[in-house]
């Protein structure tokens, strides 16, 4: 026994192995990757394995009216999995079963803790392909992806995460557990139960299966094109030219100089460091129409950059676009204070925005980095700071918000993929105003209205 009526209730409902009241191991549990988004102390850990451990946890905290974190992988990068005080933190990591691989639906299902690589490699094995892949794929799990629409380097050209999820099981705040969504190709069947739950962070519901979409895995090899810029707006002006063009690159991504100097620090990886900003755009078309693509693609790059070119090398360009995925852990290898935004553009603003962006650093004298996905115009600067120097983190946080606002009035969005969580509640409700905010509570309300899941983030 504790001295918890709450705690006490979860261990007699669920086997000793899935509870952590231990404050060390509780401590790793009370936040995501969001190094400045503020975290209360949690009562206790839980681990479930399946559907109806979640319930009981739930139904526990209704019942004592307290709130319920649900937690992925803690990659997440605004806060959204952080602990409040005297809450349960309810991870799934523990549920990685891949319940069902369906060849002639293209479909699976899977439970929230599978790793998103884990599945696509799954998946490969039936000739299918999942392609959402957030630059943490190795690491993030299908319900942390779920829960914050997440994106990645593909979607440019084949969408987010919403876009192949096709029914969910969610335990609901009053511990129900209902299924929403379809396993069919189509179906209008009422409201979109399952399209509201994904990026919802937790906060309508805790989801404890996922059925996604497959599409046939590609083959052939890829082009790559790589173009080197001066300057980030020169950049900006590279992928406004080739989106004007109807061109529609499998993957397009910009990584600063910055990124790249970090990476070579961090894994020798020799890359270039002469530009301020590298571009990489890949077609996975068939030939011969990959090759014409490529080279339209590189006519584009080449009218602003200082040199561009187009390879059919494999292994070069692995080697490139692992660079992107690393830029984040490389940055994290400097010792810093790391700030992530996450504001998304109308394509053909990102160079006014990438010029912005450099004004406010300078103006505020903080170090950004930056990485975008440039072909669907999300950028994300990367604040720096020494750590335990409170007047830059000061002007870190400043200039945090002067970019969501500079976002704003270009007519872009607060958030691309890593969702709302903590540190974009101010940001979106100047995006929504205070009509549609209203909307959004009363969703809120009427699916938790105890207000037990995750309180405090997204709408606040």
């Amino acid at each position: 026994m504790t001295a918890d009526a709450l705690v006490d209730e979860v261990l007699a409902a669920l086997p000793p192995d899935r509870v952590l009241l231990d404050p060390d191991v509780v401590a790793t549990f009370l936040h995501d990757e969001a190094e400045w988004a503020p975290h209360g102390r949690a009562a206790a850990v839980v681990r479930p394995r399946s559907t109806a451990e979640v319930a009981a946890v739930v139904r526990a905290c209704a019942r004592h009216g307290r709130p319920l974190v649900p937690r992925g992988a803690g990659t997440g990068l605004s806060g959204g999995a952080n602990a409040v005080d005297g809450c349960v933190v309810l991870s799934t990591e523990r549920m990685r079963e891949i319940v069902e691989i369906n060849s002639d639906e293209r479909l699976a299902v899977v439970q929230p803790g599978v790793v998103n690589d884990d599945l696509r490699a799954a998946v490969a094995v039936h000739g299918l392909w999942y392609p959402p892949d957030p630059a943490s794929s190795p690491w993030s799990t299908i319900g942390g992806n779920v829960a914050t629409n997440a994106g990645g380097l593909c979607c440019v050209k084949y969408g987010v995460t919403r876009d192949y999820v096709l029914a969910l099981e969610v335990v609901t705040a009053a511990g129900e557990v209902v299924r929403v969504g379809r396993r069919t190709a189509k179906g209008v069947a009422g409201y979109d139960l399952a399209g509201l739950m994904v990026g919802s962070e937790g906060t309508l519901g805790v989801i404890t299966e996922v059925t996604v979409r497959l599409r046939p895995l590609r083959t052939g090899t890829p082009r790559t094109v790589v173009g080197f810029f001066d300057t980030l707006a020169a950049a900006g002006d590279a992928v406004a030219r080739v989106t004007a063009r109807g061109l529609q690159p499998s993957a397009f991504e910009l990584i600063d100089k910055v990124c790249l100097q970090a990476v070579n620090t961090w894994k020798h990886a020799g890359l270039p460091e002469n530009a301020a900003a590298l571009l990489l755009a890949q077609t996975d078309l068939p030939e011969p129409a990959a090759g014409q693509e490529a080279a339209a693609i590189h006519a584009e790059f080449a009218a602003g950059a200082r040199d561009a070119m187009a390879s059919t090398d494999a292994t070069e360009a692995e080697a490139l676009f692992d660079a992107r995925r690393l830029a984040y852990p490389a940055l994290e290898q400097r010792g810093e204070a790391m700030l992530t935004e996450d504001v998304c553009l109308p394509r053909g603003r990102l160079a006014e925005m990438l010029g912005r962006v450099e004004e406010i650093a300078a103006r505020h004298d903080v170090l950004i980095a930056n990485i975008a996905h440039a072909g669907d115009g999300n950028l994300h600067p990367l604040l720096l700071t020494p750590h335990g120097d409170e007047p830059a983190k000061l002007r870190a946080q400043a200039a945090f918000e002067e970019i969501v606002a500079a976002a704003l009035a270009l007519g872009g969005t607060v958030t691309g993929e890593h969702g709302v969580g903590l540190l974009k509640i101010p940001g979106m409700r100047a995006e929504l105003g205070p009509e549609v905010l209203a909307m959004q509570r009363a969703v809120k309300q009427a699916l938790d209205p105890q207000g037990i899941l995750n309180p405090g983030k997204v709408v606040g």
